[in-house]
Parts: structure tokens; C-alpha cells; sequence
């Protein structure tokens, strides 16, 4: 049976539902991402500031589960929880078998397995990633192939947070990530009330992490003003 599911995974990965799925989708969340701008208000922000509709956009088929039990509503409070639910179910959840990244990332240790099936699910396709999971990005630099088949279309929170500085201004932005205080060092860290500049904070953040992920390419938020 065992030695039979990477051909199972490729007939799934060529389905019907699958295809259709790649061709519809063209932005992939990460549970952690996808609570963190959720928690803050800033989902559909960052949504428009890709440039792509809350319908177009793909989740993890684990994620309302774990937003009506589990180590979610204890993080970000039942109610929080609640509401993030309503907006996930509008989201389409990505395929269980979408080919054979999949086989190819699962056994990194560093790459739970949420991530694996993100990654796995866009690297044949044209989809834009967008993750908080900088432990997975550091283990997948070194995967032969991976920046041919991703690079550019991974967004992590630290540039998306940067655009929306961009957009929104430095202080709407301040405002609007305060209920992520607590939970979030890097939140913390560039919007405290003593940091006078979180975009540079930020921007800080964010060199630092291509030089860790390097060779790997990560999207990077258009030049101030760049339309």
C-alpha cells in the first residue's frame, strides 16, 4: 500500500479538483499568517495589496478546525476565533494531495506538515505564498529546485507589514496589530510604543531574513511610491 501513494498523489495532483483548484487559486495562507493579519484587521488590507480577492485565495484544510478548538483560542481568544472561522470558510482549502513536492518536503524535519502541503500545493503552479514560518524557509533554502520553483513567491509577514505601513500609513498600522502585542515578539519589537520607526524596524526584520534564507528569493514590497 505504501509504495503505491506517490503514484496515488500524482493521479490526485492531475485530477479534475485539483486543476481546477491551481487554475482559481492564486494566493496560498499559512495558518499562522492567516491569524495574525486576521486577528489585526489587516487580512483584507494585505489581500488588495497582492492584488488578489478573498475568493481567489487558497487556506489549510486544518485550519477552521483548529480555530474552534485547540491552541488557537487559547492564543487569540474564542471570540477572535470565531470571526476568523466565518472568513475562512470563504477561503478554498488546499487539495490533501498535490503531487510530488509533497514527497519531497514532508521528510524535512523543519517543515511541518501544513507548511509541506502549502508549499507542495503552489510549487507547480503560479501561486503567491504567504507565511510566518521562517524555521520551514530557513530548512527549504536548501532543497534543490525550491527557488526555481518559488522564487519570488513567497511573502512573509515582516514585507507584507511593510507594504500595508506603505498604504495605510506607520500608525494605522501601529493600531491595528496592538491585539498582537502579546503573542508576537517581532509585532512587539517594531511597534512598541517606544520604537519611533517600525517600518525601519521592520525593514530590519526583513534583511535580515533574506540573508538567512538566501539563495532562496522572497517577494519583496514594491519601492515607496511605486504604484
Amino acid at each position: 500500500m505504501w509504495t503505491l501513494l506517490p503514484r496515488m498523489r500524482q493521479i490526485a495532483a492531475c485530477s479534475p479538483a485539483s486543476s481546477a483548484f491551481r487554475n482559481a487559486m492564486k494566493l496560498l495562507v499559512d495558518t499562522d499568517a492567516f491569524c495574525k493579519l486576521g486577528v489585526a484587521g489587516l487580512l483584507q488590507d494585505a489581500l488588495e495589496a497582492l492584488g488578489v480577492r478573498v475568493d481567489e485565495c487558497g487556506r489549510l484544510p486544518a485550519l477552521t478546525p483548529m480555530l474552534r478548538r485547540g491552541r488557537l483560542a487559547k492564543v487569540y481568544g474564542a471570540k477572535s476565533c470565531e470571526r476568523l472561522s466565518r472568513l475562512a470558510t470563504t477561503m478554498s482549502a488546499i487539495p490533501e494531495s498535490p503531487g510530488e513536492w509533497l514527497d519531497r518536503l514532508t521528510p524535512i524535519v523543519d517543515v511541518d506538515p501544513g507548511e509541506a502541503l502549502l508549499f507542495a500545493a503552489a510549487a507547480p503552479g503560479a501561486q503567491t505564498v504567504v507565511t510566518g514560518d521562517k524555521r520551514a524557509l530557513r530548512a527549504l533554502k536548501d532543497v534543490p529546485g525550491f527557488d526555481a520553483a518559488m522564487g519570488g513567491r513567497i511573502v512573509v509577514l515582516e514585507a507584507l507589514l511593510i507594504q500595508l505601513c506603505d498604504r495605510l500609513g506607520v500608525e494605522e498600522v501601529r493600531n491595528r496589530v496592538q491585539p498582537l502585542m502579546e503573542t508576537d515578539k517581532t509585532t512587539l519589537v517594531c511597534f512598541s510604543a517606544a520604537e519611533t520607526d517600525p517600518r525601519g524596524a521592520l525593514d530590519s526584520y526583513f534583511r535580515a531574513l533574506i540573508s538567512e534564507v538566501h539563495p532562496l528569493t522572497l517577494w519583496k514590497p514594491p519601492e515607496r511610491g511605486a504604484p
